[in-house]
């Protein structure tokens, strides 16, 4: 079998635009006559079909998600205090220990786990849970 004789298949070569009439694809290049889809820079938007009142905007819209007004928070457990260095948890103790992003704008604590060490926490949300293991360890919590 010779390379000349392979099948095109997906391998198949690339357009060769405006390079003369010869080709098949000259003079206009593809894109028709006049009109955005003969500019460079345009795409379609998703959706959009041609001017038709699109599918999306003519089906009701149905229920409701919070998905959109949800403020995220980074989780972070009680068992796993145990990796922050000191006794004080905070934003900058949590990063440093690499338990939560550096792009974590909030943190929550939560309850799962155990701990020994007495931690003095100051995060933006604690479960009760979370608050209630602590303070049994001899830790405070404030948020």
């Amino acid at each position: 079998m010779k390379e000349s004789n392979l099948p095109k298949g997906p391998n198949r070569e690339k357009k060769r635009l405006g390079r003369g009439e010869g080709n098949g694809h000259g003079k206009t290049c593809c894109r028709g006559h006049k009109g955005a889809g003969a500019r460079s820079g345009y795409s379609l938007r998703a959706g959009f079909e041609g001017g038709q009142m699109p599918l999306f905007r003519k089906l009701p819209q149905r229920g409701f998600s919070q998905a959109r007004f949800r403020k995220p928070c980074a989780i972070v457990n009680v068992a796993d205090l145990e990796k922050v260095e000191g006794d004080v948890v905070d934003m900058v103790t949590l990063k440093a220990a690499g338990l939560v992003r550096p792009n974590a704008t909030k943190i929550k604590l939560l309850g799962d786990g155990d701990i020994s060490k007495s931690f003095k926490v100051k995060v933006d949300l604690i479960s009760n849970s979370a608050k209630a293991k602590i303070e049994a360890a001899g830790g405070e919590c404030s948020l």
